[in-house]
């Protein structure tokens, strides 16, 4: 922390970033508990079931990183604005992202219509493919409203407005339970569908949260003076290319970071159904737990874009990052304690399969090992998001999470035999490079801005 920031302005900075960010973190934690509901879903209806839904959800968010990070653009862009007193601007760009959104979530349909052919090129065990393919199959119906969805809550986000987040996050938990669970064991006269059953309940549920929220955008009071729907504006490329500079890159590290992950579910498909079950409990728990630092960087991102488009200078910039991470650092903390202590009771929650639980439970005292450099790395990717840094840090995260974590990873797991354990301890070491890298970066970017508001 700054010298010069005097402890009453920090503890209000830290009280804002948690106001702002309660919402956004039980939002993703309501996100992230669909991958639980489908996992559950899946290991109830069996172990070949289970090993499918986590082989298709890996292929399904490797690429849907791309435009979810792109997407990303808008928070920052929007809260400068706000910040600099420009709000007539909003709208007109809030128009540009959902061109922007439904371009990507159109090529991005197509490509997942494509992908289930690469499962026997990529060596996935024959007995998991059937099931992974009807999985995709479902769930890219829902891939347009998605990204949709997307772009109308960045803006909210950029607007210091994260309730609507939250509410919609487990309003599409709530839809999905009865669906995943009557699609995929085939009830009130429904055909037993498995692991298709449950991407396509997905897609359903996408729909609805894309909807809901753009019915909330066109009648709620709090966003009717920026009338964001008060034309039709045909799409433009500046700003649409404007989008593209910024979020690109940022899609990238977050496809990076995420893909890390994703490809070392599809390496650990290849070693059977046992491996590829307990993997998907151990990531689908570890994900839960990156939902809490992962909205504490997204509220972050909009404090320093804020504080950036107000000319707080480095005080400003440094103070909302200090703030992210002091709260980060806490939740992290409680997040590796429940995984150490709980890993037991955990487990049982998914399976009642013997083997699938002992590797599992194994794998999450990995999984907490790794919650301190997994939520500095996410924070400080964040605030260099709100001062719109985003080309380096993606080059950043190639070298972390690639030169170093998946060679790691690999070379344990696989060259030497160690299994899912030895790909563990590469997605530590990734993690570890990362969180160093990408703090450094911030210290040397926003030391670049003047000290205090000009």
């Amino acid at each position: 922390m700054s010298l010069h920031t005097p402890p009453a302005r920090f503890g209000g900075e830290v009280r804002a970033t948690a106001v702002l960010a309660a919402p956004l973190v039980a939002g993703h934690f309501a996100t992230g508990l669909i991958g639980f509901v489908d996992s559950v879903i899946a290991g109830r209806h069996g172990t070949a079931t289970l090993a499918a839904v986590s082989v298709g959800t890996a292929m399904f968010w490797l690429p849907m990183m791309i435009p979810m990070g792109t997407l990303m653009a808008l928070p920052p862009s929007v809260s400068q604005l706000d910040g600099a007193g420009r709000r007539d601007a909003i709208a007109p760009l809030f128009r540009q992202s959902l061109w922007l959104a439904l371009a990507l979530g159109l090529l991005l349909f197509a490509f997942l219509s494509l992908a289930t052919m690469a499962l026997a090129p990529m060596g996935i065990d024959e007995s998991i493919r059937p099931g992974a393919r009807d999985f995709l199959h479902g769930i890219r119906w829902g891939v347009p409203a998605l990204t949709l969805y997307y772009a109308m809550r960045y803006l909210s986000d950029g607007l210091h407005w994260t309730l609507p987040t939250m509410l919609l996050g487990f309003g599409g938990l709530l839809l999905l339970v009865p669906l995943g669970w009557a699609f995929a064991f085939g009830r009130f006269g429904l055909p037993e569908m498995g692991a298709g059953g449950l991407g396509l309940a997905s897609a359903l549920m996408m729909w609805a949260q894309a909807t809901a929220f753009a019915a909330y955008l066109a009648r709620s009071k709090r966003f009717a003076p920026l009338g964001l729907f008060a034309r039709f504006d045909p799409p433009r490329w500046p700003p649409i290319r404007e989008l593209l500079r910024t979020g690109l890159p940022i899609g990238v590290t977050v496809a990076m970071e995420g893909g890390l992950f994703i490809v070392t579910a599809l390496l650990i498909g290849r070693l059977g159904q046992v491996e590829a079950a307990a993997h998907q409990i151990a990531i689908n728990v570890a994900s839960l737990c990156f939902m809490i630092p992962f909205g504490l960087a997204e509220a972050t991102t909009v404090r320093v874009g804020h504080a950036l488009g107000a000319g707080g200078g480095r005080e400003g910039v440094r103070r909302a990052t200090y703030a992210g991470l002091a709260l980060v650092l806490g939740t992290q903390a409680f997040s590796a304690l429940v995984l150490v202590l709980g890993h037991d009771a955990i487990v049982a929650v998914y399976t009642a399969d013997a083997a699938v639980a002992a590797l599992a439970t194994s794998l999450l005292l990995f999984a907490a090992a790794f919650q301190f450099p997994d939520g500095i790395q996410v924070l400080s990717a964040g605030a260099l998001r709100g001062l719109k840094d985003t080309r380096v840090p993606m080059l950043l995260a190639a070298f972390a999470y690639w030169g170093v974590g998946m060679a790691i990873g690999a070379w344990l797991g696989l060259g030497l035999g160690h299994g899912p354990r030895g790909m563990w301890i590469g997605l530590i070491a990734g993690l570890v490079v990362a969180a160093l890298l990408m703090a450094a970066r911030f210290l040397r970017t926003s030391g670049r801005l003047p000290r205090t508001a000009q």
